[in-house]
């Protein structure tokens, strides 16, 4: 099936690299067209350039509420009206713990993660109602379900943006306008370069690649997670094949939110730091002892 966005016009944030611009390329192969927004002036230019009529590039700081609707606005003047919007930019915050963080660390962060989702779809919904209706999805995380692997900052902010997409859900659901969330799982982008902040951009572009090969074994499905995976989800929910569901949480993410490792022999104990060897013998000296009292 090819063609489920014709027409359809998208505004994408953080549309520059990552999950963003797997998400604008998976759009426009379907017929859509995008407005690009990020602060990567260079990579979006020449996104735009690559999609020329397809995709306009906007420099957009989404920390910045009045710039997140000049985006927006700027899609309705380019291509006439707005039925998408995907609210995905984000970096790593604050890497401080609870009795390290200050003011300005935390507000930062919650302005990028949290308040952009809000004020993104705020100035979408006018657009979307004189359409008859549009579809808001909205970049959460794994780390809204399973905390610990991210800084707190991040898990937090996370987890309101899925509480936020269930609480827009209900109010503009009659005006047949759709808000969703996905939740990825380790997915291979620049951001886990971006949770150090002194971290380079190109410095960044390489981690992602580095995780496109240690993340294999990073969850219990045997397969790294790619930014495609998340823009083939992104694709289902503002589509015309997602039109009865909304204020749901898609989780992309290869189970790890059922647990980091899959459970085997030895799993477990390995997470852990024990050794392997031992962790089996271990494992099997129980598992008989078990058999031994229960039987079997």
């Amino acid at each position: 099936m090819s063609g489920r966005l014709d027409g359809k016009v998208a505004v994408v944030t953080g549309a520059a690299s990552g999950i963003g611009l797997a998400i604008v390329e998976k759009f426009v192969a379907e017929g859509g067209l995008v407005l690009a927004a990020d602060i990567q002036d260079a990579k979006g230019e020449a996104l735009a350039t690559r999609y020329k009529g397809k995709v306009v590039y906007r420099h957009c700081d989404v920390t910045d509420v009045a710039q997140i609707k000049a985006a927006v606005d700027e899609a309705v003047a380019a291509f006439g009206g707005l039925d998408i919007m995907v609210n995905n930019a984000g970096a790593g915050g604050s890497v401080a713990m609870v009795e390290d963080v200050d003011v300005g660390a935390y507000e930062w962060t919650m302005q990028l993660l949290l308040r952009s989702v809000v004020f993104g779809t705020k100035y979408a919904i006018p657009h979307m109602r004189k359409r008859g209706g549009g579809a808001i999805v909205n970049t959460a995380s794994a780390a809204a379900i399973l905390v610990g692997g991210t800084p707190f900052t991040y898990a937090v902010c996370k987890a309101a943006v899925v509480h936020f997409t269930k609480a827009a859900a209900m109010e503009t659901a009659p005006d047949k306008i759709r808000v969703n969330a996905l939740c990825p799982g380790v997915i291979a982008t620049p951001i886990w370069g971006q949770f150090r902040p002194d971290t380079s951009p190109e410095a960044a572009d390489q981690m992602a690649a580095m995780m496109a090969h240690v993340g294999v074994g990073m969850q219990p499905l045997p397969k790294a997670g790619l930014p495609e995976d998340i823009a083939d989800a992104a694709l289902y929910l503002c589509s015309d094949e997602a039109a009865f569901v909304t204020g749901h949480a898609l989780v992309v993410d290869g189970a790890i939110t059922l647990g980091r490792q899959a459970r085997t022999s030895s799993g477990m104990a390995v997470a852990l730091g024990m050794d392997p060897a031992e962790a089996v013998k271990g494992y099997q000296d129980a598992l008989a002892a078990e058999r031994k009292r229960f039987g079997g």
